[in-house]
């Protein structure tokens, strides 16, 4: 598939998660298969302020092949400008959020909010796609509500104001995410308009892919919850979709060495001070459904120093290999 200027052999791609996807779990999700990955959400309004935190959210790593520099807001000529401050960082991609659903985002006009306000989120999509040269892509959900469906209204607005790609998540804002995605929306989506469909929600193994990919006939997919504490997740899909082989499940102690080489990246990046806190959430994830996992978790909550997590992991891949 092609975006603009820009060819994809496998379209599979890691999507944009606060709080998840920093420059530490985008490198990991590549060095695994991931052949596209976007960073954490930026406040438009923000970075155009001088925004210490939105450098670091920008900042690519060095093993990412490709990187969409996420922007939200409501405010077309900010928009606009913080898309061309964003290049000082080289994205490969402009992704603008109109699909996140949380209250301090949606709550404020940006995000899924967007969704309600069509003829503005054209004015946005206008606006950024006119300022920058690199593609500029949308992130929508199916709609507000089950009341107010209109990601194909939003998609064809999208695309007559310069979007070069759309990903559609299959939910509502209403629905957060619960319940099951959509195909059905992701396919009428993709029957509307010309530009590439990445389709987004539930992609967890190798079947739900292949499923999204039959239902929807979208031109990539894009996994986000699927690949927390399973980053390995890349490198099956790919085997599956290129080859139809299905890889052996990961053994816990490779799961485990994955874990330290992720929290590792992230002290290397952010120091140890915040890296270790922010491996409690990371390792509830590595290690969920592993013998002595729970006592794990709550023995990490403790921690300061990698050497300890470090000690305690090898521990667990001992127990879970028995």
């Amino acid at each position: 598939m092609k975006i603009k200027n820009l060819e994809f052999q496998n379209g599979i791609f890691l999507a944009p998660m606060a709080g998840i996807a920093d420059k530490a779990f985008r490198e990991l999700c590549t060095d695994f298969g991931a052949e596209y990955t976007v960073t954490e959400m930026v406040s438009a309004k923000g970075f155009t302020m001088g925004d210490k935190k939105s450098a670091e959210l920008l900042t690519p790593g060095e093993r990412e092949k490709c990187t969409g520099a996420q922007l939200f807001g409501t405010e077309p000529e900010v928009m606009a400008q913080a898309a061309v401050k964003c290049l000082e960082y080289k994205p490969c991609i402009i992704d603008i959020n109109m699909g996140c659903p949380a209250p301090k985002v949606a709550g404020n006009g940006a995000g899924a909010s967007l969704m309600k306000e069509p003829e503005l989120a054209g004015e946005i999509i206008k606006a950024v796609s006119s300022a920058v040269e690199i593609p500029v892509t949308v992130k929508i959900r199916k709609g507000w509500d089950e009341e107010s469906v209109n990601a194909v209204e939003l998609a064809e607005i999208a695309e007559k104001n310069g979007a070069a790609a759309i990903t559609v998540h299959g939910r509502t804002r209403a629905q957060m995410y619960s319940g099951k995605v959509d195909y059905d929306i992701i396919r009428q989506v993709k029957s509307a308009v010309g530009i590439p469909i990445i389709g987004n929600g539930d992609i967890t193994d190798e079947q739900s892919a292949a499923l999204m990919f039959e239902k929807t006939g979208c031109d990539a997919i894009m996994i986000a919850r699927g690949a927390l504490g399973n980053p390995w997740l890349f490198r099956r899909l790919k085997a599956y979709l290129e080859e139809c082989r299905v890889l052996p499940d990961v053994s816990a102690a490779e799961k485990m060495v994955v874990m330290l080489r992720h929290i590792q990246k992230i002290i290397e990046y952010k120091g140890e001070y915040t890296g270790m806190r922010e491996a409690r959430h990371h390792a509830a994830y590595y290690t969920k459904g592993m013998r002595g996992g729970a006592a794990f978790r709550r023995e990490i909550s403790t921690f300061e120093h990698f050497s300890q997590l470090e000690e305690l992991a090898f521990k667990i891949a001992k127990e879970n290999e028995l």
